[in-house]
């Protein structure tokens, strides 16, 4: 398993010694950013990453609401007498 990280590791470090070039990002407005290449990547992936998991938790938050018992569905399903004790 160790070998199998590393080997991930060095492939994308020696991507990332590859890419060094600045490139130019053109945004709206005229506005630019100039960075190298392997960073432009990386923020994009990091951009889309965030967006994935702030899509998802709508999601999440609905399944756990609908897995965690209500206080009401617990009451509702213990057998409830009006016998006094006492009798």
């Amino acid at each position: 398993m160790w070998l199998l990280k590393a080997a991930i590791f060095f492939t994308l470090f020696a991507f990332a010694l590859n890419n060094q070039q600045t490139v130019s990002v053109n945004f709206f407005f005229g506005t630019l950013w100039q960075a190298p290449l392997v960073l432009v990547v990386l923020t994009a992936f990091a951009c889309g990453l965030a967006l994935g998991v702030l899509v998802m938790i709508p999601r999440w938050w609905k399944k756990r609401q609908a897995t965690r018992p209500t206080p009401a569905a617990q009451t509702a399903d213990e057998p409830t007498t009006n016998v006094p004790h006492g009798i």
